[in-house]
C-alpha cells in the first residue's frame, strides 16, 4: 500500500517537494498557514517560478494524488510528514530564525494519532535535529509512536524537480532501524535507479547539507580571488579554471569566476554555519568562511567600481542597462541578487538603471522600487552607456551584439558572468571587459 505523505509548508522547497512525492505516486497533501497561497496552489499555481513544477502541481491536482490545506489536523492520519519551512536569516544577518520549523513541530505533533515519521528538509544548524526530537516525544500523544529523521535536500534552483526525482545521493539522518526501513521504502524508486544512500546519525545529516553548501560557496570565492591576481597580471581566469577544472580531485564546476553567488541557500548558510560554530565555541574552526563571504561580496563592490571606470570616471547622469534580476537564470528568485545588489548601489551613486529578466521583473519591482525595469532586452539598452550582463540567462548569451550596438550609446559592456563571446562583441566595436580577463 502506497504512503500517505504531508508536507509542511509550500514555499520553494515544499512545493517542489509535494509536487514531486506526487509524481512517485504518493498521495500527498502540502500544508501552509498562508491562505492566499493555498488557494493559488489549489489552483494549480506555484509560489515560485520553477521550470516543470507548474506543470507538475497541475498534474497532480487532476490526478488527485495532490491536494493542499491550511489546516494542519487535514494531515494527522499521514505515514510520513515532512517538514520544508524556511529557515531565514536573523536579523543580525548571521544565525538561521528557526521559528518556523519549531513551530510546524509544535502545531503537528498534538495531532498525531498513529505510528508515523517525521522527517526534516529543511537547512538547519547542527543539533536542531536532536532538539526537535525530544520535544516530539514530549508533545505527541501516548500511543502515536512518532519519531523524528532528517533528510536534507540538495536541490539547486531551475534543476529542483530533476535533482528531487534523481537526486545525486540520499542522505538519511535516523536514530532507528524502523526510521531507515520507512526512507528506503520512501524513496525506493530513486534507490532502484543508482541513487546512492547515505545512513547517519541525525548530526551528520545536518551538516552534510550546510557542509556542502560552505564548499561549493569556497570554490567560487576561490576562483573570483584569483581572478583578481589574473586581471593585474594579463592572464585569462576562464582558462586558468579550464586547467585547473582538468584535475579530478578539483573539477571544473562552480570555478566561474564572476559577480559572485546569491540567492536564498549559500550567503544564508555560510553565515548560519559560523555563527552556530561560535555557539559551539569552535568559531576559529570556520574563520575560512567570513573570508569566503567577504570575497563574494567585495565582487559586487568591484563591478561598481569597474562599471564607473567604463563610464568615464562617474556614473552620475549616465544610463547604466543591468541584464538580470535574479540571482540565476531559469529562477524568479531575487534572494541575495548580486544583479540588483549592483544596480541598486549604482543607482545610489547617481546612474539611470534600467533593469530587465526574463522572469524576475515583478519580484524584483517589490524590493527596489526605484529602479527602472524595461520590457525588452532592447529597451533596456537603449541609450545605455554601459551595459551590465549579471544574470546569465540563455536570452543575454545568444543575443546578437550588432544588434544591441544599434541602441546603445556607447558599445560597453562588462561580462559580469564571463560567458558572453568576447570576440564576438569586440568583432562587433564593443568594448568588451570580463572579471579576471585580459
Amino acid at each position: 500500500m502506497r504512503m500517505h505523505i504531508s508536507v509542511i509548508g509550500t514555499g520553494y522547497l515544499g512545493a517542489v517537494h509535494a509536487a514531486c512525492m506526487a509524481e512517485l505516486g504518493y498521495s500527498v497533501v502540502g500544508v501552509d498557514n498562508d491562505e492566499e497561497k493555498i488557494a493559488r496552489l489549489a489552483a494549480g499555481i506555484p509560489p515560485i517560478y520553477e521550470p516543470g513544477l507548474e506543470e507538475l502541481v497541475a498534474k497532480h491536482i487532476g490526478t488527485g494524488r495532490l491536494r493542499f490545506t491550511t489546516s494542519i489536523s487535514d494531515v494527522a492520519d499521514a505515514d510520513v510528514h515532512f517538514i520544508c519551512v524556511g529557515t531565514p536569516q536573523l536579523a543580525d544577518g548571521l544565525g538561521a530564525d528557526m521559528k518556523y520549523v519549531n513551530e510546524a513541530l509544535e502545531r503537528l505533533a498534538p495531532h498525531l494519532t498513529r505510528p508515523c515519521l517525521v522527517v526534516g528538509k529543511s537547512t538547519v544548524p547542527v543539533g536542531t535535529a536532536e532538539q526537535l526530537a525530544q520535544r516530539l516525544a514530549e508533545l505527541a500523544p501516548v500511543g502515536a509512536e512518532a519519531e523524528l529523521a532528517w533528510n536534507p535536500e540538495f536541490l539547486r534552483e531551475s534543476r529542483a524537480i530533476e535533482d528531487t526525482l534523481h537526486p545525486n545521493r540520499l542522505v538519511f539522518g535516523v536514530a532507528s532501524d524502523r526510521a531507515e526501513k520507512v526512507l528506503r521504502e520512501l524513496h525506493a524508486t530513486m534507490i532502484a535507479d543508482g541513487a546512492p544512500v547515505v545512513v547517519t546519525d541525525l548530526a551528520t545529516s545536518e551538516l552534510a547539507k550546510v557542509s556542502a553548501n560552505a564548499f561549493l560557496a569556497t570554490k567560487i570565492s576561490f576562483i573570483n580571488a584569483i581572478a583578481e591576481v589574473a586581471e593585474v597580471t594579463g592572464a585569462d581566469v576562464t582558462r586558468l579554471a579550464d586547467a585547473m577544472g582538468h584535475d579530478d580531485r578539483i573539477g571544473r564546476k562552480f570555478l566561474n569566476a564572476g559577480v559572485g553567488f546569491g540567492g536564498g541557500c549559500l550567503p544564508k548558510d555560510l553565515r548560519a554555519f559560523m555563527a552556530r560554530a561560535g555557539e559551539l565555541g569552535v568559531a576559529d574552526a570556520l574563520t575560512l568562511l567570513g573570508e569566503v563571504d567577504a570575497i563574494n561580496l567585495r565582487q559586487r563592490d568591484r563591478v561598481v567600481d569597474l562599471t564607473r571606470h567604463l563610464a568615464g570616471g562617474s556614473v552620475i547622469g549616465r544610463r547604466i542597462a543591468v541584464l538580470g534580476a535574479a540571482f540565476k537564470p531559469n529562477s524568479d528568485d531575487v534572494r541575495d541578487s548580486p544583479a540588483l545588489t549592483v544596480a541598486g548601489q549604482l543607482h545610489l551613486k547617481g546612474a539611470g538603471v534600467v533593469v530587465y529578466d526574463p522572469r524576475a521583473m515583478d519580484n524584483a519591482r517589490r524590493i527596489f522600487p526605484t529602479l527602472t525595469y524595461a520590457e525588452s532586452v532592447l529597451d533596456a539598452c537603449r541609450g545605455a552607456h554601459v551595459v551590465l550582463h549579471l544574470t546569465e540567462w540563455p536570452e543575454f548569451r545568444e543575443l546578437d551584439p550588432a544588434v544591441v550596438g544599434d541602441v546603445v550609446a556607447s558599445r560597453t559592456v562588462l561580462d559580469g558572468r564571463n560567458c558572453l563571446d568576447d570576440h564576438a562583441w569586440r568583432a562587433a566595436g564593443w568594448t568588451y571587459r570580463g572579471l579576471g580577463r585580459p
